[in-house]
């Protein structure tokens, strides 16, 4: 892990942003604000893991429908 300051990231942001790539870098600014700088994993990587399957949204929906009906029927 690489530890600068906001500063040092502004005077050489692409340096720390190849950096980034393959570790983290922690940026201090002032006394109490840290913050880290990491790359961020490919979309299709992010995608794939929030996935749902299609029988899963097909529950849901169905969930969603029996709820709703049920509410009708009671309130009549």
């Amino acid at each position: 892990m690489v530890v600068i300051s906001s500063a040092e990231l502004r005077s050489n942001m692409k340096k720390y942003l190849d950096i980034a790539k393959t570790e983290q870098v922690l940026i201090q600014r002032g006394k109490n604000e840290t913050f880290v700088l990491s790359a961020q994993q490919t979309p299709v990587e992010y995608d794939l893991a929030r996935a749902v399957t299609v029988d899963d949204v097909i529950a849901k929906v169905r969930e969603g429908l029996t709820e709703m009906f049920e509410r009708k029927a009671a309130e009549k």
